[in-house]
This record gives structure tokens, C-alpha cells and sequence, in this order.
């Protein structure tokens, strides 16, 4: 099993920042930094994202001392057949570096902080180039080649590049209806939070095309009906739903919008974690987004993995 399964991408840097040995030692510094599972990864203030040494062992499935080594050996001459292979890879990529590691701290301690691009190639020579290849490198190499191991971190430490708020949207949407609903009922969209924040911490755009609450709401009120469930706690009504200005919804405000009766919260949100999010509905429409070119499919992956880790995997790459 992929050990990097509930990893994946949020927004892409805007353009690749170069290593320079002669930056200044602020660019170097660590600005935000957090650990997965035990493996450390963050973002320095230049905007480079990386993972600590122990990370990058994981992701490839060898010893941490076999990444030490590539360090160490980095600027042998002549290069040592490991090394001149990943150069190469490098090369390819027109991209020269001084060291595989960038020497840093997080001002308590120090880092040996891999860029994302040595990552990657490290990653793809022992998926492929290695004498003994292996079979976890080479699922992670799939999994997250190009800007995805980059988008990855970004998103786990809740890095945005374009310097913007991704909550804003969700926070503007809230603000606008958190209290329309009449006392004594409840709305999907307060409800969602949960899904809504785990689709943005995998780097989901939320704006006017990705309204996940709807999807909740069409299938909550499908079950609302088939069950009756109007005889058991009261009737539903209708509450005026807006959307934010920046919205082309925002045309047709407010929109009438189901609100629910407070007694049948706790069964909503029962049927929201074991019929929605475990029962697969989730999935289905993470699925669709995916094929309309919405969402990432790492972003739905880690979405899945985050809500349901132990019973959804998520689907693998071609």
C-alpha cells in the first residue's frame, strides 16, 4: 500500500523559484512546517516546499541513512553511479543544485529540509532506476510526480501561495446565512463544515462550482422523504439562502433552501458520517468532480482518506 496515500495537493505555486546558494538566509528559513504521521514536511520562506530526511525515506520506502548518504556523496568526484543518476534526472530538468539538502531551522532545532524537486527525483529513480526497484517509490512516484508532491505540502501546512485566504468563499457564504434559518431548525450548510474543511486543508477550490453542501442536501432530502421522517420529528421548511455577490448564484437571491427540525439533527448527522461520507455518496461526488475536471484526483484522495481512513483508500491513477 502506498504509505503516501492521504497525501496529496493544494493550489500550485504560481511559478517555480530557483535554489540559490547565494540567497539570503532568510529565504532559508522555515515558514511554516508541520508533521504527517510522523514525517516532517514544510515550506521555506522563498516558497520552497520540502521534506525532512526521515520524510523523504518513508516516501520511498528505503533508510533513512541511504538519504544521508545521498547527501553526503552529492559532490563526490567522480559521482558515485546513485548520485550521477539523479543528477541526471535533475538535468533533465534543467535543474542544478549546490546540495540535495538545504541546511535550516525551525529556530529550535536543526533541519535538513529536501526540496520538493530532489523528492521527486530520488523518488523516481528508486521506482525505476535503482538495481532494486521499489514497489512503494514507484506507487508514490505516480501518485504524486509534477506539482503534486510541490501542492501536496503546501496544502498539509496550510501554505496558499497567491498570499490569498482559500476559506474566504466559505467564510463569505457562512457569514451570509449561518442565521437564517428560524429557531428551532437547522441547515446543511452550518452542518458541512467538516467535509467542506477537509476538501480545502486537500487543496480544493471552494467557490461558486464546487458547492458540496448541495450534493449533501439533495441526498438528505431524498432520505427525509423515503423515511417519513416528517411524522417522527415535525415538518421541514423553507429558510432564504444567499450566496456571496461573487457568485453568478447571487443573481437569483435568496433562494429557498430545506432547513430541518433541531430534534433530527443528531440523526443527520449519523446518516452524514454513515450513509453520505462511508455509504459512498461522497466519493460519487468527489468521483464527478474529478471527471469534469473540478478536482485533482489526489485532492479527492486525500479528501476520502482524511474523512474515512480506514475504510476508503481511494481510487489509484492509471
Amino acid at each position: 500500500m502506498c504509505y503516501f496515500r492521504s497525501i496529496e495537493s493544494s493550489v500550485a505555486f504560481a511559478r517555480r523559484k530557483e535554489l540559490n546558494p547565494k540567497q539570503g538566509k532568510l529565504d532559508l528559513e522555515v515558514d511554516k512546517q508541520v508533521e504527517v504521521d510522523g514525517v516532517g514536511m514544510g515550506v521555506l520562506k522563498d516558497g520552497t516546499a520540502f521534506l525532512t530526511g526521515r520524510g523523504l525515506a518513508r516516501l520511498v520506502g528505503i533508510e533513512n541513512l541511504h538519504i544521508r548518504t545521498i547527501s553526503l556523496e552529492w559532490n563526490e568526484d567522480p559521482l558515485k553511479p546513485r548520485v550521477a543518476a539523479i543528477k541526471a534526472i535533475l538535468a533533465k530538468r534543467q535543474i542544478e543544485l549546490p546540495s540535495a539538502h538545504i541546511e535550516t531551522s525551525d529556530g529550535a532545532r536543526p533541519i535538513h529540509a529536501y526540496p520538493d524537486v530532489v523528492c521527486l527525483a530520488v523518488l523516481e529513480y528508486y521506482a525505476f532506476d535503482a538495481a532494486n526497484p521499489r514497489g512503494v517509490a514507484r506507487d508514490n512516484y505516480r501518485l504524486l510526480a509534477g506539482k503534486a508532491l510541490q501542492e501536496l505540502i503546501y496544502s498539509r501546512v496550510g501554505y496558499d501561495p497567491s498570499g490569498g485566504d482559500r476559506f474566504k468563499k466559505w467564510h463569505d457564504r457562512i457569514a451570509l446565512n449561518y442565521q437564517s434559518a428560524p429557531r428551532g431548525f437547522f441547515h446543511v450548510l452550518n452542518e458541512a463544515h467538516t467535509i467542506i474543511y477537509e476538501l480545502i486543508m486537500a487543496g480544493a477550490k471552494i467557490d461558486d462550482k464546487f458547492v458540496v453542501d448541495g450534493s449533501i442536501g439533495s441526498y438528505w432530502s431524498r432520505f427525509w422523504d423515503d423515511n417519513k421522517l416528517s411524522a417522527a420529528y415535525g415538518g421541514r421548511c423553507k429558510y432564504p439562502h444567499r450566496y456571496p455577490m461573487d457568485h453568478p448564484q447571487a443573481k437569483s437571491n435568496p433562494q429557498e433552501s430545506w432547513c430541518y427540525p433541531l430534534a433530527a439533527l443528531g440523526d443527520f448527522r449519523e446518516w452524514l458520517q454513515g450513509v453520505y461520507i462511508e455509504g459512498g455518496k461522497f466519493r460519487s461526488y468527489l468521483n464527478y468532480k474529478v471527471n469534469k475536471g473540478d478536482l485533482p484526483l489526489s485532492f479527492a484522495q486525500l479528501a476520502i482518506s482524511a474523512l474515512v481512513p480506514d475504510k476508503i483508500t481511494g481510487p489509484r491513477p492509471n
